[in-house]
């Protein structure tokens, strides 16, 4: 993705053993743990002044930080995706795409039957 003629970053926040994966292909990593959680609000603001176009949450945090992660994927410009921790999914992925194509087409397609 590309801003201003420039390669937008990208990033992934969560636990360790969760992000690092993304810092091998040059993905900022940013580590979340329960010392320094309350920082994860501060990243996120972070990231948006910053110009990041998407951030790889771990389930567990996106679901923590739920309101904020709404505001941002719905008024800036950065996107927020949930992925499975290293408990596997929670179901947060599934329940962020179902919603944003409800905002977008107006209606909940996966729920037609």
């Amino acid at each position: 993705m590309a801003i201003s003629g420039r390669e937008a970053p990208m990033a992934a926040m969560g636990g360790y053993d969760s992000v690092l994966p993304f810092q091998a292909i040059g993905v900022e990593a940013i580590v979340i743990n329960e010392e320094n959680k309350a920082s994860a609000p501060w990243q996120i603001a972070r990231l948006v002044r910053e110009g990041y176009a998407v951030v790889f949450m771990e389930e567990s945090l996106f679901l923590d930080l739920a309101e904020d992660v709404d505001r941002v994927n719905e008024a800036e410009a950065l996107s927020i995706i949930p992925i499975p921790g290293g408990s596997g999914s929670l179901g947060a992925g599934v329940a962020s795409i179902r919603k944003s194509t409800e905002r977008a087409v107006g209606m909940d397609i996966f729920n037609v039957g």
